[in-house]
């Protein structure tokens, strides 16, 4: 029993460091460009990548809000910490970060 235990935390334990791994690419957004003459300005809006510094995972019942509320985050800041996350779409035992630094 015990290492089915450990082999379970285990494979939770990888699967949060290979989801964390996935969300730490750095993004750049283009965004309109103005042109006058031959001349053209872009803006690129650069998001830091997020250290997840604590974790938890979906129970039955849960939703995306009620996981921020009662970790104290607003649904903002609790999507930020998860930018891949499909709220409609969450599963029991799946791992969330309510707690992010950027790197």
């Amino acid at each position: 029993m015990a290492n089915h235990a450990a082999a379970a935390l285990l494979m939770a334990s990888l699967l949060v460091a290979v989801t964390l791994a996935d969300a730490r690419i750095t993004l750049q957004v283009h965004g309109g460009s103005m042109k006058e003459g031959n001349a053209a300005m872009t803006f690129v809006k650069t998001v830091p990548a997020l250290t997840c510094n604590k974790v938890r995972g979906f129970q039955t019942g849960d939703t995306c809000f009620d996981v921020a509320q009662g970790a104290g985050l607003t649904q903002a800041q609790f999507l930020s910490f998860n930018p891949n996350l499909n709220c409609l779409k969450v599963f029991v035992g799946q791992w969330v970060c309510l707690d992010a630094s950027s790197v």
